[in-house]
């Protein structure tokens, strides 16, 4: 990229001053980059677990001079305040900047992609991803033309970082006996970006569900909160053969997760 070019980002990041309009097209010209079709890891949210996760942001850019680069900047805070985006060898003002790669559909659209890693631990010096991180992270995208137009947006879209989460589920006795008391437990975990393990999600709704033996739907039978160390347990009466599983609907700064059904034959 030109230093025009980075010169415009960095100062956006920074500051965004004059780029806060919403919309993707706010302030063009006809000289102008029209920008198009951004989308994180295919419109999903970014789920991390312990280890370095790594997504590609993609857009289409379109100038009638035919496009030069395009840059993908992950951030979040109110003036652009501590960002994290990408690991790379070119680090400015404690930002993480990577290229994105352009390929031309004709001679003034191209499809601009860039990969974007982020990591708990990093193991190369810098900002490592903790617990604080997971939620809502604005998007700012900058197309740059051959002829050194440009146009670049601070908060074309947002993206979702979360903490990936695991779910359980045993139920017992097996086999049970019909009628007679049947308990169902498990535990709610989440990534924890501090420690670097997965650690107990305290006082979530959970559902219990059940799908009887030879359908294909699971039905809630209730719900339960997580204890203190993420753990659930409840009981219920064994009446048919089937399926029992827990199934957490997710929060902003964790996704949701089904635990796989655990089958019980009642006899």
């Amino acid at each position: 990229m030109r230093k025009r070019a980075a010169f415009a980002l960095l100062s956006a990041v920074a500051a965004l001053a004059g780029y806060a309009a919403p919309g993707a097209y706010a302030g063009e010209t006809q000289t102008d980059v029209h920008i198009s079709n951004v989308s994180f890891d295919g419109g999903k949210n970014i789920v991390v677990g312990l280890y370095a996760k790594t997504v590609t942001v993609s857009g289409t850019f379109t100038h009638p001079s035919g496009i030069q680069d395009a840059d993908f900047v992950l951030w979040r805070g109110p003036d652009g305040a501590n960002p994290y985006e990408t690991y790379d060898d070119r680090i400015v003002s404690n930002q993480y900047y990577s290229h994105a790669d352009c390929v031309a559909s004709s001679a003034t659209t191209s499809t601009c992609s860039q990969t974007i890693s982020l990591e708990p631990d990093w193991k190369y010096g810098g900002t490592a991803l903790t617990n604080a991180h997971a939620g809502t992270w604005k998007v700012s995208v900058q197309g740059v033309a051959n002829d050194d137009s440009w146009t670049q947006t601070a908060s074309y879209t947002t993206t979702r970082l979360q903490r990936q989460s695991v779910l359980t589920v045993n139920a017992g006795p097996e086999p049970a006996a019909g009628g007679k008391t049947l308990t169902v437990t498990g535990r709610l975990t989440r990534a924890d970006w501090d420690n670097l393990d997965y650690r107990g999600y305290t006082s979530q709704p959970v559902k219990l569900q059940f799908r009887k033996a030879g359908t294909t739907t699971y039905a809630t039978v209730k719900t339960v909160y997580t204890s203190s160390t993420g753990n659930l347990t409840t009981t219920v009466t064994a009446s048919e053969d089937g399926y029992w599983r827990w199934n957490f609907a997710g929060t902003s700064t964790t996704p949701a997760v089904k635990a796989t059904g655990d089958f019980v034959d009642v006899q």
